[in-house]
């Protein structure tokens, strides 16, 4: 057996970091930064300053990415919670909620674009999320926008086999677990629909711990993101600043069998990025390395 760190040999689980935490860097820096720091992949946020998908060349600039994820050995997944990449004036908006169709048209363009780029680039899934229930829209009708609008987005999906996974959100329309399950049912379960669990949000609003989320998760699981986070607030931490006990939550995620990236999601922490890059993936390489070394099956593995 050759000689492998602790957290090499016990964590089958593969950690990326969010270029929306990293936005005061260029997209070639960040990607650099997260390949020598050790990183495994990157959940790549499409915006203005990070492979805009609004900006002509798409396809081109697209290229050039996938040759330096290449070239820099990382993985990806495509996410698209820019704030403000389709409206200058509201935080993701338009959303798929909107009462005007050519603004639900516009967000399900975006999420169009995503999954183009993300077939190009050879990413695990696309990230996207409901939005928020627009006042004085009740909530039988946000649901029934919600799945008309992801309609033409899963086909797309499907065509490119890439992973669409849905962000329950809190304070939006799909913002539970439960909620997911709504929406899978609705759409009548189709295969490429899957789950993006944000851990902190679990830890938020979920009535399960953590860990209990990710087990019942477990058959949806496209995406994870990964933070700190308290009880009833939501604000993304560094690990540390918060609640959560991520030893049990790392291992029921590598019981599972989980093949994507688990994603670090601190947006607000831009300021800082390259320092708070640089001590979370340490912080998550020994919170994978203190629980028992598993088998798919969740039993105790031989070690020798």
């Amino acid at each position: 057996m050759t000689h492998e760190t602790t957290a090499s040999v016990r964590s089958p689980l593969r950690f990326g970091y969010g270029t929306n935490g990293l936005a005061d860097l260029r997209l070639d820096d960040a990607l650099a930064l997260l390949a020598d720091l050790g990183y495994d992949g990157v959940g790549l946020t499409l915006d203005h300053m990070h492979l805009d998908p609004l900006a002509p060349d798409l396809a081109a600039r697209t290229r050039k990415v996938a040759h330096r994820l290449d070239a820099l050995g990382l993985g990806v997944t495509v996410e698209t919670g820019a704030r403000y990449v389709l409206d200058p004036r509201r935080k993701h908006g338009p959303s798929l909620l909107d009462p005007d169709p050519d603004d639900r048209a516009r967000r399900a363009d975006l999420l169009l674009r995503a999954v183009r780029v993300a077939a190009d680039l050879g990413a695990h899934a696309v990230h996207c999320f409901s939005g928020i229930t627009p006042a004085g829209t009740d909530e039988d009708t946000a649901w029934k926008r919600l799945a008309e609008s992801l309609a033409p987005v899963l086909d797309a999906a499907a065509s490119a086999d890439v992973p669409l996974a849905v962000e329950p959100e809190p304070g939006h329309l799909l913002a539970t677990l439960a909620d997911f399950h709504r929406l899978r049912r609705a759409l009548g379960d189709p295969e490429n629909l899957g789950l993006t669990l944000d851990i902190g949000h679990c830890q938020c609003l979920e009535p399960l711990p953590p860990a209990d989320c990710v087990r019942a998760a477990a058959p949806w699981l496209r995406h994870v993101q990964v933070e700190d986070m308290r009880r009833g607030v939501h604000e993304h931490l560094p690990f540390g600043d918060g609640e959560i006990d991520f030893p049990p939550v790392l291992e029921a995620l590598a019981a599972t069998g989980y093949q994507g990236l688990t994603v670090v999601e601190l947006p607000r922490h831009s300021h800082a990025g390259p320092h708070f890059a640089e001590r979370s993936l340490p912080f998550l390489r020994r919170a994978a390395a203190a629980y028992p070394l598993t088998n798919r099956s969740g039993e105790p593995s031989a070690t020798h």
